[in-house]
């Protein structure tokens, strides 16, 4: 289970009833939810594990001549084919804490505003891993026709263009459409998610068409920001952008030796530097066998003959182009899909975000005084994951500045 632990004591409590605060959680978490929105759903029955599968049939392969029929003789029959994808449901949780006294002298209201607050947290962190899961997909698209992340240049940003060959690629996959009633009629589409960047480059496109030229503008998704080209947009602050992950230097390293010693090592650096990672040190790449992050130190996977001198650059290339200075560019991901491309799980609808609240003197004897009481908000089990590849297709672009 993944906790987000905070504690407050400064603070009173409305003593109004928890199915108000369910519902204030739930309202603040909506706002952050974009790309859990769309996902097909699906939900474990409770006693039946952590882990459940989504499967699909393949679609028989067309075949003229297999398939002409000679007079009087019955053909072989075809065969079923079945995919299958599984994923494993994880539980998200978050409270505070309030005193008893400040409770009865305090001003504000801090339980309602802390179950706004946690909705806010958890609804993100639901949004990220739902976004990370349909970012972890293959089917990637570089803007401006590159050929990888690290080329990617200042002017290689988000176009209209370059969405619409996203939708020619889901076209040719057969990427199933979504359908929303306008004025009485199915108008079939498909979804993009984009960040508030790629949104400013879009809207300098001649090709744009803002949600304002709706011919119903009533018939929107939330947060949709416009429509064309069969595709509805749909701005999220939680998209995807992929940073530079290590940029540092070499604080010491002895000849010989395989292991090196960083000026400094971030959370970020430590999760990118597992065994197996490309490592820049200076214009030299190499593989890393393991990583220290108390020590600040990384080993790679073959000793160095020469003493690297400190103060050498060391940085990943796992962002857009690099400049002078050796500092990669952020990238940003824009997710263009169709229905079924990805799904979302949870268990008899425990994805829903839910309130706990303990009074004081419910602990027993860990609260002997009648001290503390707290409200908490959990995700009894969540997960999501991609189910047809071929029906996601992630834009990596740059923004303008």
């Amino acid at each position: 289970m993944s906790n987000i632990n905070t504690t407050i004591n400064t603070a009173s409590t409305t003593h109004l009833g928890k199915e108000y605060y369910d519902r204030k959680l739930l309202e603040t978490a909506k706002t952050r939810l974009v790309h859990a929105c769309y996902g097909q759903k699906r939900s474990i029955p409770p006693h039946s594990g952590k882990r459940v599968e989504f499967r699909r049939y393949e679609l028989f392969t067309p075949d003229a001549d297999r398939l002409t029929l000679t007079e009087g003789v019955t053909p072989d029959g075809q065969s079923l084919a079945q995919s299958r994808v599984e994923a494993e449901v994880k539980q998200y949780g978050a409270y505070i804490e309030v005193s008893d006294l400040l409770d009865t002298t305090g001003f504000d209201a801090v339980i309602n505003d802390g179950a706004e607050l946690l909705g806010e947290q958890l609804g993100t962190v639901i949004e990220w891993v739902t976004r990370d899961a349909m970012c972890a997909g293959t089917n990637v698209q570089y803007a401006g026709g590159r050929v990888n992340r690290a080329a990617l240049t200042g002017s290689d940003v988000l176009t209209v263009s370059e969405v619409r060959r996203a939708v020619r690629t889901l076209k040719k996959a057969k990427a199933r459409t979504f359908a929303m009633t306008d004025g009485g009629m199915k108008k079939p589409h498909f979804i993009c998610i984009c960040s508030p960047d790629a949104t400013y480059d879009l809207q300098s496109d001649p090709l744009w068409q803002d949600v304002s030229k709706y011919s119903n503008a009533e018939a929107v998704y939330s947060g949709e920001i416009g429509r064309m080209f069969g595709v509805v947009f749909v701005e999220s602050t939680e998209a995807k952008v992929f940073s530079q992950s290590v940029y540092t230097t070499v604080a010491a390293h002895s000849a010989g030796s395989a292991t090196v010693t960083l000026a400094a090592l971030t959370d970020a650096a430590a999760a990118y530097l597992t065994a197996g990672a490309k490592l820049m040190i200076g214009d030299t790449e190499y593989t890393v066998a393991s990583c220290d992050r108390a020590g600040r130190t990384v080993t790679l996977s073959a000793a160095v003959s020469g003493a690297i001198p400190a103060g050498t650059k060391v940085y990943s290339e796992d962002a857009g182009a690099l400049d002078g200075d050796k500092r990669g560019a952020d990238v940003h991901a824009t997710l263009v899909f169709g229905a079924d491309a990805y799904g979302v799980v949870d268990v008899a609808g425990g994805g829903v975000l839910r309130t706990i609240v303990k009074p004081c003197g419910s602990a027993g004897a860990a609260d002997p005084l009648d001290q503390r009481s707290t409200v908490g908000a959990k995700v009894d089990a969540y997960a999501a994951t991609i189910l047809n590849d071929l029906w996601l297709v992630r834009i990596e672009h740059r923004v303008t500045a």
